[in-house]
């Protein structure tokens, strides 16, 4: 028998027990801490959402506590028995406290605006204190990444916000979020998880600035200078190489404040329309998004009403801030 299949033979077994044990455990995790899947509204933090745990520093506290016990009726020090239960006292105290500092907190779910590939998302979560207490140091993260701390005032309400990195275009979730504090004194870790009905837009990482913009076709069928036509003026913007020099606003260069390019209005109207088809066809999928993306953050930088052409979409021609979150958002969700 080779050695290959007799070891093959010794890890099918364990092979074929891992899903049963991963589902046991997904099944035990959300009935022991309520996950019921992404909610919407208002989450209370009623007590049977709230968990509490001693932190290292609590056991090692609690243990000396205990040996100072063990001292103090091994040599009858009353001394000794009224520190002991002084500070036990105090472990007992820490523990209401830090549990009474997350518990009957409202939480919600709150607006993440939309990233690039690469970059981190913030989502805002929205705690409300009804209470009479002012609530410290609580903290919100997803898994062991980096939290954020606030402090909650008393019948107010405050934002924190969760870090997530966002690696691929597309619609974002946070995930099982943790709401969590070790207020007053360290001894205890009170926790709660989250799972909210929120999502981020992620778009496509853009390709490096330097990339020329095709080139614009004039809706009357003849060519003409990139802008909005050529019989009424309005208004100027950054010149770029090849705008005819017939153009540019020579008195406002003459005062020192940079290359201006006229731009005018009327029936001979250009469109400047960044088209997927107008991409070399060896492009890779997410290369023709980058670029794309690219140009339409050029476009709408440069004051240019553009449209945007991809399989299955088309977005109408357009300018300002809102035509480029739309374009955006139809690259951030396109579909091969």
């Amino acid at each position: 028998m080779r050695p290959g299949t007799a070891r093959a033979r010794l890890v099918t077994p364990h092979s074929s027990l891992a899903p049963v044990y991963a589902s046991f455990r997904k099944h035990l995790y959300d009935w022991l801490f309520q996950l019921r899947g992404p909610e919407a509204g208002v989450i209370v933090l009623v007590q049977r959402r709230v968990f509490i745990l001693p932190t290292a520093h609590g056991v090692v506290f609690a243990c000396v506590l205990l040996l100072m016990l063990t001292g103090s009726i091994n040599y009858n020090l009353s001394l000794g028995f009224v520190l002991t239960f002084l500070l036990g006292a105090l472990l007992v105290n820490a523990m209401l406290y830090t549990f009474r500092n997350l518990a009957n907190l409202r939480v919600s779910g709150g607006r993440a605006l939309p990233v690039f590939a690469g970059d981190f998302a913030r989502f805002a979560v929205n705690l409300d204190n009804h209470g009479s207490a002012v609530r410290y140091s609580i903290g919100l993260a997803q898994g062991k990444g980096p939290a954020e701390h606030v402090d909650v005032p008393a019948r107010g309400s405050t934002v924190v916000h969760a870090a997530i990195h966002a690696p691929r275009r597309g619609v974002l979730r946070p995930g099982r979020l943790t709401l969590f504090t070790r207020y007053p004194l360290g001894l205890y870790h009170a926790w709660s998880y989250l799972e909210l009905d929120m999502h981020c837009l992620v778009y496509p990482r853009p390709a490096p600035p330097g990339m020329p913009l095709p080139p614009a076709a004039s809706s009357a069928g003849e060519g003409s200078e990139r802008g909005q036509g050529q019989e009424d003026f309005a208004g100027l913007r950054q010149y770029h190489r090849g705008d005819s020099p017939r153009h540019i606003a020579w008195k406002v260069a003459a005062r020192d404040q940079g290359l201006l390019t006229k731009q005018f209005a009327g029936r001979a109207e250009t469109e400047l329309w960044l088209d997927w088809n107008a991409l070399p066809r060896a492009m890779a999928l997410e290369e023709r998004l980058s670029r794309l993306a690219r140009w339409v953050l050029d476009a709408h930088a440069a004051g240019l009403s553009f449209g945007l052409r991809i399989p299955g979409t088309t977005v109408a021609i357009g300018a300002g801030e809102i035509q480029r979150e739309r374009c955006l958002e139809a690259l951030a969700l396109h579909a091969p």
